[in-house]
């Protein structure tokens, strides 16, 4: 076993898992990093990856998979720094294992993050979510299936690798109905559900068989199995093609689990509800993450527009109304 295969390794198993206790979404984000960077480096120099060495790992080694993340696999940045970082984190455990490697790591260490820009999220209208959840053919198990599931994500809110772990047990559709879902940073919330989706998993649980408590809610077609992110973004981009036949304003829009999610947020947004509130309930972490909706609420910023005087009026002036007054002013 080679010494970089060792660390790696121990990486995930002491360090993750024994010391840091890191969620399984830590570790799988961070397995996915190192599964891509040892089979590109096969690709690139044929090196096997149990004979990978600290030496065949270096800053140049990294900044040619970052550029294969962005350019092959087209990822976008954010997805790049994300990498880095996991990479960053295995090479400061690696610092104080391996100090004989204290250059090649320091070099790898002092790659940085890019630069980011602020885009405009996308979210739907209540006409395409309307045509989005009538593109499910309801009559098979499979559409019922992708109905809910939708209409899921559009009520609730919820990530969809937090819709994915969603089991039985976590889901309760008496008074007052609600789902257990476990967020990010291992933050559990409860999602309450309303009357139309309440009425719509009871629909989809009555003609499935029993399950068992730790069961997944949501299945692939066939199996006991949990029904992958993957599989969920494609069933959506097969719908939003759909509905786009009846709402062509679908056609620009690339839809995924995130924009539903989006969806959520502006829906609340428009009702009046506050940010602090739509924070909680999309489990973030501080309202920092959610000040993005305000920036894309469009009705909002007209409205404050329609307040403000044009440009080279005198302004409105207060004119005072009344019997009283008038009679005063008849004099």
């Amino acid at each position: 076993m080679s010494t970089f295969t060792a660390t790696l390794q121990s990486f995930f198993t002491t360090f993750l898992v024994g010391q840091k206790a890191a969620s399984h979404h830590t570790i799988a984000a961070y397995r996915d990093t190192f599964r891509m960077l040892l089979l590109q480096l096969h690709d690139a120099t044929g090196t096997a990856p149990d004979a990978v060495e600290f030496t065949d790992v270096n800053a140049e080694a990294i900044t040619s998979f970052l550029t294969y993340l962005e350019i092959v696999r087209k990822n976008t940045i954010r997805t790049r720094n994300a990498r880095l970082a996991a990479l960053h984190a295995f090479f400061t455990y690696a610092a104080y294992r391996h100090p004989e490697h204290a250059d090649l790591i320091a070099r790898v260490l002092a790659i940085k993050t890019k630069n980011t820009n602020t885009t405009v999220l996308t979210y739907l209208t209540r006409p395409e979510v309307d045509a989005l959840l009538t593109a499910p053919d309801q009559n098979t198990a499979t559409g019922r299936r992708d109905h809910v599931i939708i209409l899921v994500f559009i009520t609730t809110g919820l990530r969809v690798s937090e819709l994915t772990g969603l089991t039985q047990q976590d889901l309760q559709l008496s008074k007052p109905a609600h789902l257990l879902c476990h967020g990010k940073g291992r933050k559990d919330r409860i999602t309450p559900l309303n009357k139309e989706t309440t009425r719509a998993l009871q629909e989809f649980g009555a003609g499935r068989p029993p399950a068992l408590p730790h069961d997944p809610l949501f299945t692939a077609q066939g199996s006991a199995k949990a029904l992958g992110r993957d599989a969920i973004a494609a069933r959506l981009r097969l719908y939003c093609a759909a509905a786009a036949t009846t709402c062509p304003s679908l056609k620009s829009k690339t839809v995924t689990p995130h924009t539903l999610r989006h969806t959520t947020a502006m829906r609340m947004l428009d009702a009046g509800i506050d940010i602090t509130t739509i924070a909680l309930w999309l489990g973030h972490e501080s309202t920092q993450a959610t000040q993005a909706y305000l920036h894309a609420d469009l009705g909002m910023k007209e409205r404050a527009m329609t307040r403000i005087a044009p440009i080279g009026s005198k302004g409105l002036r207060f004119v005072p109304k009344g019997r009283l007054l008038s009679f005063l002013e008849s004099l």
